[in-house]
């Protein structure tokens, strides 16, 4: 298992994420009551209830190009503009439980937003593909990791590094285990002390030997940069 670190780009004004990952579309609910009127749905019939529609099962499944084992008929999946005509008059909705953001008035929309979390929200950046999400990364100027994100790779799990560090009292990066564990998120203040932590940590690890040169150089070399981006984006950091 690897440990990743990042900076924290949410909160970094000139991230080139930031207007995309602030663009709150859906938030998901269990309880959709009070936003039933901009609540995502699908309109859908069980077999027994379309065969009453559609008696040559058949000819319907044909001309929908749709499996004979099909027990729960979708109206976006029919093709027939016939079919769908006579299909939404009689479909039932099954709602998804998603909340159209931009369907809610000033209060219920803020109220939807700040009693929600990000793991339960659906935002513009979600929805754009993976080559879009790269461009705009490969253009930011907080993409510290060699122009392929602000994410990238502290090191296994099981590294030798953050016992190292304690030998030497670079206590940011002797605590990324733990961070870890607690879900930690460092300040833009300690950019600065752990710039300190790899000076120190570069010239001791010659004293470790050449194995721990050639292991963790290139773990420092991303410490440095995910810092300098911290305090570049003024903005913290983390170790997921």
């Amino acid at each position: 298992m690897s440990i990743s670190m990042a900076i924290c780009e949410t909160e970094c004004e000139n991230a080139s994420c930031i207007r995309y990952k602030k663009s709150v579309l859906k938030v998901i609910v269990k309880d959709i009551t009070k936003y039933q009127d901009a609540a995502e749905f699908h309109l859908l019939l069980l077999k027994e209830d379309a065969l009453a529609l559609f008696p040559d099962w058949d000819d319907f499944l044909s001309r929908n190009k749709m499996k004979a084992d099909t027990e729960t008929i979708y109206l976006d999946h029919l093709r027939s503009e016939d079919d769908i005509s006579v299909f939404e008059k009689k479909a039932a909705k099954r709602y998804t439980g998603w909340i159209e953001v931009s369907l809610l008035d000033g209060t219920l929309r803020d109220e939807l937003l700040s009693g929600s979390i990000p793991e339960d929200r659906l935002t513009e950046w979600d929805m754009l593909s993976f080559d879009d999400m790269e461009r705009i990364c490969k253009g930011c100027e907080l993409s510290w990791d060699k122009g392929r994100g602000c994410i990238g790779a502290f090191g296994p799990d099981n590294s030798a590094l953050p016992s190292i560090a304690d030998k030497y009292g670079c206590k940011i990066v002797a605590s990324v285990p733990d961070a870890v564990r607690t879900k930690r998120t460092f300040g833009k203040d300690d950019a600065a002390e752990l710039l300190k932590e790899v000076a120190v940590l570069r010239t001791s690890l010659p004293d470790e030997g050449k194995l721990a040169v050639s292991r963790y150089t290139g773990a420092l070399d991303r410490l440095d940069a995910l810092a300098h981006a911290s305090l570049k984006g003024g903005c913290g950091f983390r170790f997921l």
